[in-house]
């Protein structure tokens, strides 16, 4: 194959001098569909010979920068250099995020930063060209996705988080201040990292927290922003994205309206977001359940089954690998569910019920001693003050459910939420609804910090910088 662009730029480069010297070419038109491109041949030398399609392909294989130099000297590829499918492919197969649809989700709704616009009419005409030199030259920056249970961190330019630590929250004892838990939290990531703060813009998700609207929780919420900004800010980081943990898994999902319910460290939140913004006066919905009460509901199955352990690592790690939630809870309990796997240093474990009984509790709280609401009433609680609001807009907009958090992975919670929810809510409302599990995993707010960091637009439209924050010390941001 490296032969054949060899040899289809050499005839390309010897045809067009040879035509130019000779005579000047003939204006030529070029015809653009979705599906095909008509290409004029009229200085292609041996490249006439070849269909379109395939001329496509090579062109598709050399990409645009090296078509662009081609274009120079033959005015037949000219024509072509702006063709969006062209940029489109080299886009999708040499940037790091490879999801094509997920460059134009971004470029197409998140470019004019935040705040997002409340409705768009009709979608831009792009040039995928200009973004993808515009993309070319954003200098990446630092993602800190600070989750309630533990951090992922990583250059927006890798392919995933290259590494985890403790949340900010673990930093300090309570009395610490939390100016100096976050500059410490800040500098051991900067540390691991191995980079200097003040090269890269940085990005942080925070986790959702005082969830309320009253003015004591707006005022926690402030102090927080506040905090994150200055300490940052302190180690001269040149600018800073805070954007809340749920709005960042919405964006994953190529979304900017819905509902996330992300199943933290300690409780789980079910979160309305319009237009990229937490929708606090509709309701936030929190269950005092997450992953640590799964855990150790699974801990006391195995103890009363004397199967032993050394580490409540060991049973996270069966509680990933081995636990599933059931379509019908009664249904399963009669089935064989055996199943076993090795866990590192301490052999072989086999649960039977435990795997579908540990994520049960979800729904069924009380199994574990808990007195609170499943799941599946909290979403379809928020479902109904949703639907009640009556916000401009997309009526449906509350209709996508997006899971998020690591206990969201879990096989089968997606489809047994769907299935909850079409219970307890009327046609009329429940018309519509789709269920998307975490589409990128344990991960999924990381990589929708990814999506910002990528645009053609970062950090401009995004960030705030040291000067900004410093003269306008409530300034309304991300949060």
């Amino acid at each position: 194959m490296s032969m054949l662009l060899r040899k289809a730029w050499e005839m390309v480069l010897w045809r067009s001098d040879s035509s130019t010297s000779a005579s000047a070419s003939s204006s030529t038109t070029t015809t653009t569909t979705r599906f095909s491109l008509e290409v004029p041949r009229s200085d292609m030398g041996e490249l006439e010979q070849l269909p379109s399609d395939i001329l496509m392909q090579i062109l598709k294989l050399l990409g645009p920068k090296a078509v662009a130099k081609l274009s120079v000297v033959c005015k037949s590829l000219r024509s072509i250099v702006s063709y969006n499918r062209l940029w489109i492919y080299f886009i999708q197969t040499h940037q790091a995020e490879p999801s094509g649809d997920s460059v134009f989700f971004a470029e197409t709704t998140l470019s004019s930063g935040y705040p997002l616009p409340a409705y768009v009419g009709h979608w831009p005409q792009l040039s995928f060209k200009h973004i993808y030199g515009q993309r070319a030259q954003v200098p990446g920056s630092i993602i800190i996705d600070g989750g309630s249970g533990y951090c992922k961190f990583g250059w927006s330019k890798y392919e995933c988080p290259s590494g985890r630590s403790a949340t900010f929250l673990e930093f300090g004892n309570i009395e610490s201040p939390m100016y100096t838990r976050l500059r410490h939290f800040f500098a051991t990531i900067y540390n691991r990292m191995q980079v200097k703060p003040n090269k890269q813009p940085v990005i942080v998700s925070v986790p959702i927290c005082h969830y309320e609207d009253t003015q004591s929780a707006k005022a926690s919420r402030q102090q927080l922003k506040d905090a994150i900004y200055a300490s940052l800010f302190d180690m001269n980081v040149p600018a800073v994205c805070a954007v809340n943990q749920a709005t960042l898994a919405l964006y994953a999902a190529k979304r900017t309206s819905g509902i996330v319910v992300n199943i933290g460290f300690q409780v789980t939140s079910v979160v309305p977001i319009l237009n990229g913004k937490v929708m606090r006066k509709v309701g936030v919905e929190v269950v005092g359940l997450g992953a640590l009460k799964l855990t150790g509901f699974l801990r006391e199955k195995m103890q009363l089954n004397n199967l032993t352990f050394q580490s409540l690592y060991t049973v996270r790690t069966l509680k990933e690998k081995l636990c599933y939630v059931a379509h019908d809870y009664e249904a399963e309990l009669s089935k064989d569910t055996k199943a076993s796997y090795e866990a590192a240093g301490e052999g072989w474990f086999t649960l039977s019920k435990e795997r579908f009984q540990t994520p049960e509790i979800l729904f069924q709280p009380h199994f574990a001693g808990v007195q609170a609401m499943g799941l599946h009433q909290a979403i379809a609680l928020c479902v109904e003050h949703c639907h009640s609001a009556d916000l401009p807009g997309d009526n449906d907009w509350y209709k996508t459910i997006v899971l998020s958090g690591g206990t969201a992975c879990l096989p089968g919670l997606a489809e047994r939420v769907e299935k909850e929810l079409h219970a307890l809510l009327p046609p009329y409302m429940f018309k519509g609804i789709r269920v998307i599990p975490p589409p990128y995993g344990a991960d999924t707010p990381w990589f929708g910090a990814k999506i910002i960091s990528n645009l053609s637009t970062f950090p401009g439209h995004w960030c705030v910088t040291k000067k900004q924050f410093r003269q306008k010390p409530r300034l309304s941001l991300i949060w």
